[in-house]
């Protein structure tokens, strides 16, 4: 740490300060987010629009990041988590504070471009995000945190554009099924160290095995959702591309479901996450594509 920290450049400041915006994950949320609004605005797409909703909520996104990391740097050097850059010394607490603090910023000038709605979406999605940061991601709560905030995100969307449609109050459960899957599926990486330093996330709660059962489960209770509101015509949609997206979101299940598992190497485990965001990105994305197109 002393080392590094003696050889700190503008360009490892710089790296050090990309990393802690956890860049794959935010791009992550940031093809999310243009996928719904994509959705949202068509066919009348207003691009400058689009560009405020993506460029705003992936500023939060790295917010959150950011903090993330500033909340959990003495629990990371107790870690000896060495990969942080708050831990190695190419960053250091107060300019991770001020970085975080000017994305807060950008996404609020950026959000008063838009409408009342679109913010105060946002800073409810902001609140659960911080308080995930500041203590309950160490409580089976975090579960909570995600199916609360991951249908904000489709919801915003379509608000921002000023666009609100009945079929949005079904999305509410079905992205919380989603959102914990996800919080699961994200928290497996580090399952062990988590047990270790006895914080009680779900994933914990859950153990290995049990964490490993319920992320499918909850995915195929999300298509489920989906199927039977589109048999039961409470979400008319193009049956076509909804049967599309099941198909290739089952075909991702069955890939990460085997990729990963408690018997498989702990390297597989990030690999896993990713696979399981690229399967709810299809489920959600195709299910609202098709109920738009009917």
């Amino acid at each position: 740490m002393i080392e590094i920290t003696q050889k700190r450049s503008p360009i490892n400041i710089a790296r050090g300060l990309l990393r802690l915006c956890h860049p794959l994950p935010v791009l992550f949320h940031a093809i999310a987010v243009t996928i719904f609004a994509l959705l949202a605005g068509w066919p009348h797409l207003n691009w400058f629009v689009l560009a405020l909703i993506v460029l705003a909520h992936t500023a939060m996104q790295c917010a959150i990041a950011v903090f993330n990391d500033y909340c959990d740097r003495h629990l990371d050097i107790a870690a000896q988590k060495m990969q942080k850059p708050l831990v190695n010394g190419r960053v250091r607490p107060r300019e991770a504070l001020i970085f975080g603090s000017a994305f807060l910023i950008l996404m609020l000038v950026l959000l008063l471009l838009l409408n009342i709605p679109a913010l105060l979406i946002s800073l409810l999605y902001l609140a659960f995000g911080m308080a995930y940061n500041l203590g309950l991601k160490s409580t089976p709560f975090s579960g909570i945190v995600f199916a609360l905030a991951i249908p904000l995100i489709p919801v915003y969307a379509f608000v921002a554009f000023n666009h609100f449609m009945p079929f949005l109050y079904w999305l509410v459960p079905i992205a919380a099924l989603l959102g914990v899957a996800l919080n699961l599926a994200n928290s497996l990486p580090d399952l062990e160290g988590d047990a270790a330093n006895q914080a009680r996330t779900l994933a914990v709660f859950l153990g290995l095995r049990g964490t490993f059962l319920t992320c499918p489960l909850l995915i195929v209770a999300g298509g489920f959702l989906i199927t039977l509101t589109w048999y039961a015509h409470l979400v008319p949609a193009q049956s076509t591309l909804l049967l599309i997206a099941l198909l290739l979101s089952g075909i991702l299940l069955l890939a990460f479901s085997l990729y990963s598992g408690p018997n498989k190497p702990q390297t597989t485990r990030k690999g896993y996450f990713y696979l399981l965001v690229l399967t709810c990105l299809i489920l959600g994305g195709g299910w609202i594509a098709a109920a738009l197109l009917t």
